[in-house]
């Protein structure tokens, strides 16, 4: 199986050098053009109130979105000097994670996960794991990816939980948009082979370059007709087909490396 020099293009910001990687090793030209720049957030006051709620262990439950929002959590801790009763609130809570990357953050600083979400980790398998535990008068501490979740949130409340939100960063576009609206040329001109997205505001913010330029039909045109899109889970085939977009490619198991895998294959069957 092999991408055959095909050029693609890479969306993905903070693994953009591994995911560049792979589609090399598969015979691709790798083209990255990263649309998300993850962003701290400076809110002191809000930050501050959730670890202080953390380290008095006033939470039952805590419910990881993301790696990232679970590695800031525990650094904004350390800042604070209250990292070591942050771990030991953890310890003595029920965890919760979306998927493999928190858990890799909490198991090495020896926290326990007590729930994760089955694949392909969207808010509806977290929400699913949590619907054998009673919630009723519970308090779930919520660190959110991005933006904040509402459907994690409304579901959680109207299950009569008292649920503290924190959103430790989120997603912006790159300072330089330069790249990016190259990109919406080449693909509207037919120089991209295939497109590999890796998250939902990825193609959100594609769009919203296309949008400023006018050229929203024309690259929602390329992307259905020219360019072969692949589209690493659910929620980012969603977010394609919000702007009407049918990815050609969805691997099975929601990982950068199945998806340039099926890539492959997709251009392999499509080469006969």
């Amino acid at each position: 199986m092999s991408l055959k020099g095909k050029r693609v293009a890479l969306l993905e910001a903070r693994m953009s050098t591994e995911i560049a990687s792979m589609v090399e090793r598969f015979g691709g030209s790798p083209y990255s053009v990263p649309a998300v720049r993850e962003t701290p957030l400076d809110l002191p006051g809000e930050t501050t109130t959730f670890v202080d709620a953390l380290c008095a262990g006033r939470f039952d439950i805590v419910v990881f979105m993301t790696g990232v929002g679970a590695s800031a959590l525990l650094k904004e801790a350390e800042k604070r000097g209250q990292l070591d009763a942050a771990l030991v609130a953890l310890r003595g809570a029920t965890t919760v994670c979306r998927g493999p990357k928190p858990v890799a953050v909490l198991r090495r600083q020896d926290v326990q996960v007590n729930l994760t979400a089955a694949e392909p980790h969207t808010t509806t398998e977290l929400l699913q794991a949590l619907e054998a535990v009673d919630l009723t008068g519970k308090s779930i501490g919520l660190v959110h990816y991005g933006e904040r979740s509402e459907q994690a949130t409304d579901a959680l409340t109207s299950r009569g939980a008292s649920v503290a939100e924190i959103c430790l960063y989120e997603w912006r576009l790159p300072d330089d948009l330069t790249a990016l609206r190259q990109l919406v040329d080449e693909i509207i001109d037919g120089k991209i082979d295939a497109l590999a997205v890796t998250s939902q505001i990825q193609i959100r913010h594609l769009f919203e370059i296309a949008d400023k330029l006018g050229k929203h039909a024309a690259l929602a045109d390329a992307l259905s007709r020219r360019t072969v899109v692949a589209a690493v889970g659910p929620v980012c085939a969603a977010a394609l087909r919000s702007y009407g977009v049918i990815p050609h490619v969805q691997p099975s198991h929601p990982k950068m490396g199945p998806m340039m895998l099926a890539l492959s294959d997709y251009f392999e069957l499509t080469a006969h």
